[in-house]
Formats: structure tokens, C-alpha cells, sequence
């Protein structure tokens, strides 16, 4: 790109940001202006897009912070986040040294990384020299900001600096803005995020003593009036080299990245609508205006030494940058390191796991998500039962839905965030076969008519939640009625689980309230029924009972509950999809369908729903009062295997709770429980932590092996997918998920304090679903709280990037990746491992090739 003459001297007021924004608007004949314009606007778009998105409370997923700088390789993101916003990527060295002090890092781990690195071997790095750097962190350099220049008077330091007060001020205003559910007034939103900050502004006495300029009111008329003046004023203002716009606009964004996470998601959802949100575009004026106003706090000669620190520093960016990333290199041998201590005890079990004797006859499968959760429950179930055949599949159970609850006008999607829902599922309250009582619709009128009337009544206690004058009146009119929901928060209770999906439903319509698929004909269904089947790989061999096992997790008084639940499902549970999917599976007019197109299900096989509670390790079976004797007497037959499964599970998980797990079977259980309904309970669970590798393979792979709950497994057979469409869609579906999952971790660990949401005991609820902040201010919290990562000692997740294992030809895996830039990214750019079976021997997918694994 070409760089901009030289920098105008700086001119001070409000005219001159005004002057130099309407240069910048190109009229119709003046094609300088609009090439400046255009080269202004592609300069915005590039910073917008390289911030993720970020999904809100009620529908949270994991996510790579990263995800839109995959293009780049780690190292190069690392350095570029350093520089630009004080991120760290890699794990810091104080941990690092301390797994490598107590053995977890080997020497033998070090030398492989060394070996594995060429720019390590370029750069000549030594064993020692790694080592003899972990006593300190690297001296990083940073870019600064016009408003970190400006701020330069001696009393800087008894007050909020510039950057936190505006932090502050910006993230207050978004709050106001974007909230819809929790706040009784709402703001006039016609005119933009920009215009309503720019209004706030004008009326906030406040934020002028916190940045210690009591007079800062004086300043507003130097506010540019529009957001296009706002980006044209700094770019054309500082003088800044245009190589380098683009960098200095993400620098700036990434002061409240919280906020453009947010931002950047609703422009997500309004691209998978085939249109776009132009709010983030809006925060970074935003952040852009508030030089202009500081700019005109200053004398001249402050603002002369300000744009000529700002532009010193930027005229040597590619400099700093570049030594950044060659800092950093000896950070990202030590993560390889760090990943071979796990690798190589995962080659170890892979390459050794003994082929399984021939299967008695299955009498049951059951299909789990590929939750790391999901393996120790799939590993007891077939130590508990030979004749159950476990199979793992994503949690949505390939049902691109979304969901309508009874009597309310919600529809939030069940699948994968990356995806956009293509059905829709609603609730119908179906008696069960033969159940004497009013016909299904006036059943359906009657319960919707009853939770509206129960939603009515629960208005006030809503309010209460939210107006502390009006919750103690409240209490005081209720009296003894109020006594229950506090007993229950004092005095956890060790009951079975009560689902928040039935909330003001009453009692006598919650089991046969049935999630169900509409809209679709026959043909449409059995389209369906059929895709799902040849994924699952039960398109030729089906048992008479078929469990599909959704999970979800259940905890109180937290708000990213969601994040526990089933990210395949968009932070939901699986239990709508499992329903809905079984009934459509069951129905007599789709199984017809099947026939003709060659898939014949057993006319005695049944496909149940149910729900592995994530923290408690029950299974709880749905739709029950719809099978035939048969299938109902096989469920019998089922329930103290899927008993006895639990309590192996929950014995496994207890050293990790600090439970006894010598305890008896129902005391155990019922101090899980109690967890679980413990409004004070900080760590219910402990999700996915410690998630590190994908199998994508036969279950005759792993089913004999240990994996310890850190393994993502799908069933895959590469026979039964000669066209390898199959294939395709976990390398560019289900393998991302895992990716987002495993570098939310990743990130949330590095860098707890920009890429966590920090103290989960100090968080306050954003906009009723938006986010949550870390006490009453600052950014948007983004990430996992620490009490998800560490348990008071010590850390419970490794930093380590995924290990995705294929068992499928090389052809077919690098057909996926030369079709898909996504894919070819991640694994150019380092930002995943990919290995592949090649008979029983493990091959590593590196620089293009296929590359014998050394490690033993």
C-alpha cells in the first residue's frame, strides 16, 4: 500500500476534526477523495474483521478469541497481540517453568520440539538456552495509542488512566444500548450506538473527574458529528503510515474487545441472514472520537509531542512486530513441548489398543455426543454391558433446528454456532397411545394457556431480582411464600433434577410436552432420517433399542450455565434434538420412506431419548409412555446398567470434586446433586477443561483405553463412506467446534485477565443475557472464569492445542484440505495438530506432508 506524504502539523479544535472528516467524504467528481475514502473504509473493515464473535449468556459456545486471525500462524498472532494489546497467546513461561520443574515437561519433550520447529533450528536454539529463558518473561515491545500519549500530566497516577476511564465510560454506554431484557427503560436506538454515546456524553458530568479533567465538558464540541468523520479524522490526523491503518484501528478495538466480540456477533448473525450490522463499525468511531475530545484538552505543543510519539512508534511497526514474533520463538517451542508430554502418552495408548474380541450381539447402541465428557460414561456403559455398542456423534444429532418453547415466543437455535438453523422444532402435548383425555390440540391450548397465566404471576418476582427497594416489599407482602426459594438456596436439596425449560408448566403437562419437527413433509423427513442414519453409520446395522443420548449440565445461580451445556446444541442441552429426532425416526410413514431407499430399520427397533446430566452423571430417559411393551420392558432391563454406569462415572470424576469416592452409591450421589443445586457453588463441574484431542475413527480405536474425559470421540468408518462426503463434514464441522472449544480453554488460561471473564464470584449480569461484567465496570467479559480452570491450587486444564486423529486415507483427508482455506489454515498456521492412521503405525500432517510420529 502506498504510504501518506508527509504528517500535516496538528491542528487544534474542533474545526479542524470537522475540516478534515469532510475531506475525507468524497463528492460525486472527486475521485482522489473517494479513492481516500474507499482506501479509509477498507482500512476500518480489515481492523472490524479481525475481531470473533463472542455468543451471549442464554446461548454461550465456545470460541477462539483467534478465530479471525487464523490466517496468520500462531507465532505471528502471538506477536501481533502483544504489540497491539498486551495479549498474551502462548502460556506464560512461569507455568511452563513449573511443569517442566516437575517433570511434566520432559527433556525428552523438549528435544522432539526443538527437532519439530524449523525456526528453531534456523535460529539455532539450544536445549540449555530454552531453559535459561524461562527465568523471565520476554521484554515485549507495545504500540501506543494517541490516548495513552496524551495522557502525560504528573498526576496520572492518583487517578483511573485515560484508557480505563474510557474503557469505563464506552462500556457503560454499550450496556445501556444493547440491553433489552434487563432494564425497564430502553434507549432511542433509531439513530445508532454512535449518535446515543455521542448524546450520553453531552450529559455525563461524571467521567471528567474520573480522567482528571473536571473541565472536560468544554471539549464535546470538538465531538465529530458522525462516525464516517470519526474514522476519517484519525486516520488523516495522525499521520500514520497507510501500511499500517489497519493495525492501529485493531489496536484500538481491541481496548474494548469484549464489546466488539459482542458487536462482531451480532454482525455474525446478521451475515447468516444475508445481511449486516454495522454496530462494531460504530464502537470503533466510537473509541476513534474520544482522541478528538482529548486532543482538545491539550495545548498545542502537548498535542505536537503526542502525534510525534505516536508516529515514531508506528513508523516502526513492522519493525517491532518482527522482533516480537522472533522473541516469541522460544515460546512456541516450549508449547510443542508442552503438547508432546501429552501426545506421546496418546500415541503410546493408540498405537498399542488391543483389537476388541467380536462383538456378542448388540442389544442396544447408544448414540452420545462427542463431548470429552461423553467418554468415561460411553467406557463404563460397555464395561457394564458387552451387548451395548456405544457410538459417538455431534450433540444437535444433525438436526440444523431451531426450537419454539410452549407459550412463549423464544426461538433460539440448536446447533452449531457456524451453522444457521434450516427446521424449525415447537412443543405439541401429545397424550401417551391409548391415554384417555381431550385431543392433542385442545391438550396443546390448555398447557399454553396455563403457562401464561403461571408466567404472569412470575412478573413480580423477576422485578424483585431486579430492584432491590422493590425486592424487599416484595418479601414483606409475600411473607412465609417466599421462604421456599430462600430455603433452597440455603439448603441445597439432593432431588433429581427439574428442568428450567419447564419452568410455569404445570405438573401434569410436563411429560407429554414433546418437542416436535414441523413444517416438513414425508419426503422432506425421510431425507432427513436418512442423512442422519448414514452419518451415524446405522444405515446398515441397527439394534432393537437405540439411545440417543443428548447431555446437559445442570447448576444454579450461574450465569454461564450455558457454556456447560452442549455446544453442538449452541449452549443448550440435547434434550430437544434427541426428541424430536427419535419421534421423527420412529414414525411408521418415515421408516416406509427408509425402505425404499434401502435403509430398513427392524420394525421391533425403537430410538429413545435421553439426557446424560453432565454433573451428576444420571441418565434420564424421555418419551417412555410412547413405546411398545417391548422396547419399555428392554428400557427396564436398561436402567441399573445405566445405574451402575453412573456410579462408575461419578467415582472417577469425585478426587477431582474433592468427594470421597469410596463413599457409598447414594451418598455420592447425593452429594452431586446437592452440588448441583448449590446456589454458592462455584465449580458444579468441570465442563471441558482438560479437553486436548479429537478421534475421528472406528470405536474399535479406543474402546479398550483410559483417555481420562480429554478425548472428543466420533464414530467414523472410512468403508462406509466411499465418496468421503462423510468425512468432509467432520473436518470442516464438528473438527471446528472442537477447535473453538479447545482455544477457548487455551486462551482463557494464557491470558485470564483479556481473554477470561475472571472472578465468576464478582460477575454482574450484562443486559439480562449480553455478558457479564467483572464488578460493576470495565469491558465486557469474555472467556471462562478462573474458578472454571483452576481449583484453588492449582490449575485443572493444560494449555495444549488440539490433536485431531483421523483413521481415513491420506487422499481423502487432503482432498478435504486442499477444498476448504478454513482447514488448510488451521493447519498450515499451527493452529492444530492432525495425525492419521496408517495401518496400526500414527503419521503427522506437517508443512504438506505425511510425516512419520517420533514420539514413543
Amino acid at each position: 500500500m502506498q504510504t501518506s506524504p508527509s504528517s500535516p502539523a496538528p491542528v487544534h479544535g474542533a474545526h479542524s476534526c470537522r475540516s478534515a472528516a469532510a475531506a475525507a467524504t468524497p463528492d460525486s467528481g472527486d475521485v482522489r477523495g473517494m479513492d481516500l475514502y474507499q482506501r479509509i473504509e477498507a482500512a476500518c473493515e480489515r481492523a472490524c474483521q479481525q475481531i470473533a464473535p463472542v455468543w451471549p449468556l442464554d446461548r454461550a459456545i465456545a470460541v477462539n478469541p483467534h478465530w479471525c486471525r487464523i490466517d496468520r500462524s500462531v507465532r505471528t498472532v502471538a506477536a501481533r497481540m502483544a504489540v497491539l494489546g498486551h495479549i498474551q497467546v502462548f502460556p506464560p513461561r512461569d507455568m511452563v517453568r513449573q511443569a517442566w520443574e516437575e517433570g511434566r515437561i520432559t527433556a525428552a519433550d523438549l528435544a522432539y520440539a526443538l527437532d519439530t520447529l524449523p525456526a528453531a533450528q534456523t535460529a539455532g536454539l539450544t536445549p540449555s538456552g530454552c531453559v535459561q529463558a524461562l527465568a523471565a518473561a520476554p521484554a515485549l515491545p507495545h504500540l501506543p495509542l494517541l490516548i495513552d500519549v496524551l495522557d502525560d500530566d504528573p498526576l496520572r497516577h492518583t487517578r483511573l488512566s485515560w484508557r480505563q476511564a474510557i474503557t469505563h465510560q464506552v462500556s457503560q454506554t454499550c450496556a445501556a444500548y444493547f440491553d433489552e431484557h434487563q432494564a425497564d427503560w430502553h434507549p432511542d436506538r433509531r439513530h445508532g450506538l454512535y449518535a446515543f454515546w455521542r448524546d450520553t456524553l453531552t450529559h455525563d458530568h461524571g467521567i471528567g473527574v474520573l480522567m482528571g479533567l473536571p473541565h472536560l465538558g468544554r471539549s464535546l464540541h470538538a465531538l465529530p458529528a458522525t462516525r464516517q468523520e470519526a474514522e476519517s479524522w484519525v486516520l488523516q490526523r495522525l499521520g500514520l503510515p497507510e501500511s499500517v491503518w489497519a493495525d492501529y484501528l485493531e489496536a484500538v478495538l481491541l481496548t474494548v474487545n469484549g464489546w466488539a466480540s459482542w458487536c462482531a456477533y451480532l454482525d455474525w448473525q446478521a451475515r447468516q441472514a444475508g445481511q449486516r450490522d454495522m454496530h462494531l463499525r460504530e464502537l470503533l468511531a466510537i473509541r476513534l472520537a474520544w482522541g478528538a475530545i482529548l486532543l482538545e484538552c491539550k495545548e498545542d505543543a502537548s498535542a505536537r509531542r503526542a502525534f510525534a510519539a505516536v508516529q515514531a512508534q508506528w513508523n516502526r511497526a513492522d519493525t517491532l512486530l518482527q522482533k516480537a514474533e522472533a522473541l516469541l520463538l522460544v515460546d512456541e517451542v516450549w508449547q510443542l513441548a508442552f503438547e508432546a508430554g501429552y501426545q506421546r502418552r496418546l500415541a503410546r495408548q493408540l498405537r498399542t489398543a488391543a483389537t476388541p474380541a467380536a462383538p456378542q450381539q448388540v442389544e442396544v447402541q447408544a448414540v452420545f455426543c462427542i463431548d470429552v465428557r461423553s467418554e468415561p460414561v460411553r467406557r463404563a456403559l460397555e464395561a457394564c454391558s458387552p451387548s451395548i455398542q456405544t457410538i459417538g456423534f455431534a450433540g444437535f444429532f444433525g438436526l440444523p433446528a431451531a426450537y419454539t418453547p410452549l407459550a412463549t415466543p423464544a426461538r433460539r437455535p440448536q446447533l452449531p454456532g457456524l451453522l444457521a438453523p434450516s427446521v424449525e422444532v415447537v412443543d405439541r402435548v401429545v397424550a401417551a397411545p391409548g391415554q384417555s383425555g381431550a385431543p392433542t390440540p385442545d391438550l396443546t391450548v390448555a398447557a399454553t394457556h396455563a403457562r401464561q397465566r403461571r408466567f404472569a404471576w412470575g412478573g413480580p418476582w423477576r422485578a424483585a431480582s431486579r430492584w432491590p427497594s422493590a425486592a424487599y416489599s416484595f418479601v414483606e407482602a409475600v411473607g412465609v411464600g417466599y421462604l421456599g426459594p430462600l430455603m433452597r438456596w440455603l439448603w441445597p436439596s439432593p432431588a433429581a433434577w427439574t428442568h428450567e425449560d419447564h419452568y410455569g408448566l404445570p405438573e401434569r403437562y410436563r411429560t407429554i410436552c414433546r418437542p416436535t419437527l414441523i413444517g416438513l413433509d414425508v419426503e422432506e423427513k425421510v431425507e432427513l432420517a436418512a442423512r442422519v442414519l448414514h452419518a451415524m453409520g446405522l444405515d446398515r446395522r441397527v439394534a432393537p433399542l437405540v439411545l440417543l443420548v443428548g447431555h446437559g449440565s445442570q447448576s444454579v445461580n450461574n450465569a454461564h450455565a450455558a457454556t456447560l451445556d452442549c455446544g453442538a446444541c449452541c449452549g443448550q442441552t440435547g434434550e430437544v434434538n434427541a426428541r424430536a429426532l427419535a419421534q421423527l425416526l420412529n414414525e411408521p410413514a418415515v421408516r416406509a420412506g427408509l425402505r425404499d431407499k434401502g435403509i430398513v430399520i427392524p420394525e421391533d427397533t425403537q430410538f429413545v431419548a435421553v439426557l446424560h446430566n453432565t454433573t451428576t452423571d444420571e441418565i434420564e430417559g424421555f418419551d417412555l409412555d410412547r413405546l411398545p411393551p417391548a422396547a419399555r420392558a428392554r428400557w427396564t432391563q436398561l436402567r441399573p446398567v445405566l445405574a451402575q454406569a453412573g456410579d462408575r462415572v461419578r467415582r472417577e470424576r469425585a478426587p477431582r470434586l474433592g468427594l470421597d469416592a469410596q463413599a457409598d452409591a447414594r451418598q455420592l450421589l447425593a452429594h452431586m446433586r446437592q452440588r448441583a443445586s448449590d446456589g454458592a457453588q462455584t465449580r458444579p463441574e468441570w465442563g471441558l477443561a482438560g479437553n486436548a484431542a479429537f478421534l475421528i475413527a472406528p470405536r474399535s480405536r479406543s474402546r479398550h483405553l483410559m483417555l481420562d474425559g480429554r478425548c472428543f470421540l466420533h464414530d467414523y468408518d472410512p468403508a462406509n463412506d466411499p465418496d468421503g462426503s462423510v468425512l468432509e463434514l467432520l473436518l470442516t464441522a464438528p473438527m471446528l467446534v472442537t477447535h473453538w472449544i479447545n482455544w477457548q480453554y487455551h486462551a482463557s488460561l494464557c491470558d485470564p485477565q483479556r481473554l477470561g471473564s475472571g472472578n465468576k464470584v464478582l460477575h454482574n449480569v450484562v443486559g439480562g443475557h449480553i455478558g457479564v461484567f467483572e464488578g460493576n465496570g470495565g469491558d465486557l467479559r469474555i472467556g471462562l472464569s478462573k474458578q472454571s480452570l483452576h481449583d484453588g491450587t492449582r490449575w485443572v486444564h493444560e494449555p495444549i492445542r488440539l490433536t485431531v486423529v483421523v483413521d481415513a486415507p491420506a487422499a481423502a483427508i487432503e482432498g478435504v484440505i486442499a477444498r476448504h482455506a478454513v482447514v488448510r489454515q488451521l493447519l498450515d498456521n499451527g493452529w492444530l495438530h492432525l495425525w492419521r492412521y496408517q495401518d496400526a503405525e500414527l503419521l503427522r500432517y506437517a508443512n504438506g506432508q505425511w510425516q512419520v510420529l517420533e514420539l514413543e
